[in-house]
């Protein structure tokens, strides 16, 4: 194993678009999503063991879900959950990430990762990485890596790089959520590929890039940089976090930044962001339906209907739905309108007393 090498797993979302089975109380990160007996978080974290000593893992989350990583992963110390105060995106998180292990190692390689992704052919996958880890040891380069495109996908983003036979190549363009006419095109061009959200960069490559894109952010952190890993962290950090404007890596410094490379991967990848990606990955019957229940359906076709097994569902007449029952909420709606997923949690927070059903 590479004793500089370090993994962030970014575990603070809540997955409203996966909203009723992720609630604010336990995200999808912390669920068993797949069926597989264990949690996205802890197949994500075992992912990396192959490669990464335990020790070296980080997991950034929301200060109300670490009791929840705790619970999950027994295994690392109270030192790797870096608790945020408050959701500010992925900078400030990253940011938090790279200056504690910094403070560590000022050799260190990052792997940032999101927490709630599906990844198959592991061993594929770690190739790439370790590859380019080694890429990155050169502290001179902020790689990405992008993912073969198997269609013309709208809810992914698209990084566009320069076709040239080297492992790490030079990124031209990113380009977020396109229409289809547009990622069709992407697809035909053959220079394209779906944007993956997972990093890896030297703490010292990130750190200039992070100075020279979002200065005021580097002032906060600097500011208080001598005080991680002490007793005084939670209270710094929360003032730091309050400092920090809310912007993403990507807009904040990938889309700026001019040393910007990607590793292209041929694994089976999904950010499992909905129900859709969700029925994509799921074993079928049939009539293409997702079946998690007690049930019975009836010129059904493309659904999920998921529920607990002491309960019948009958459902008939339904194509591309959803139907679920999960916990206090009883759910009906077209699967893959995700957009609608947030306006019912929207919808919601501005009802009095709704908030055990969010």
């Amino acid at each position: 194993m590479n004793k500089n090498l370090y993994v962030v797993l970014m575990a603070g979302g809540v997955g409203v678009r996966f909203w009723p089975y992720s609630r604010n109380s336990k995200p999808k990160q912390f669920l068993d999503v797949l069926g597989t007996g264990k949690t996205l978080l802890q197949s994500t974290f075992e992912r990396f063991l192959p490669i990464c000593p335990a020790e070296n893992i980080y997991v950034v989350t929301h200060e109300e879900h670490a009791h929840l990583v705790k619970q999950q992963l027994p295994q690392i110390a109270d030192d790797q959950i870096l608790a945020e105060p408050m959701r500010k995106n992925t900078a400030p998180c990253i940011a938090y990430a790279y200056y504690k292990i910094g403070q560590l190692n000022k050799d260190a390689i990052i792997v940032v990762t999101p927490s709630d992704h599906l990844i198959m052919k592991e061993d594929v996958f770690l190739d790439v990485i370790k590859k380019a880890a080694d890429q990155a040891a050169t502290q001179d380069k902020l790689i990405t890596l992008g993912i073969s495109p198997t269609r013309p996908e709208t809810g992914y983003g698209y990084i566009q790089y320069h076709t040239d036979k080297s492992f790490a190549k030079r990124v031209k363009t990113f380009t977020e959520k396109p229409e289809l006419s547009l990622a069709k095109k992407f697809l035909e061009s053959g220079d394209f590929v779906w944007n993956s959200g997972i990093f890896i960069w030297g703490v010292e490559a990130i750190n200039k890039a992070f100075h020279q894109y979002l200065p005021e952010m580097t002032e906060v952190f600097d500011e208080i940089k001598s005080k991680l890993g002490t007793p005084e962290e939670k209270a710094v950090i929360r003032g730091a976090y309050s400092q920090c404007k809310n912007i993403s890596i990507d807009y904040g410094i990938m889309e700026k930044a001019q040393n910007v490379y990607v590793c292209l991967g041929n694994f089976t990848w999904s950010d499992l962001g909905s129900w859709a990606s969700i029925h994509e990955i799921s074993v079928k019957d049939d009539n293409n339906n997702v079946i998690n229940a007690n049930t019975h359906t009836y010129d059904t076709r493309n659904c999920i209907i998921k529920g607990s097994p002491d309960k019948l569902i009958i459902v008939q007449g339904l194509n591309g739905y959803l139907v679920g029952e999960f916990g206090n909420v009883v759910i009906v709606c077209e699967k893959d309108k995700e957009e609608q997923f947030r306006r019912f949690v929207s919808d919601l927070k501005a009802k009095p007393n709704a908030t055990e059903f969010i």
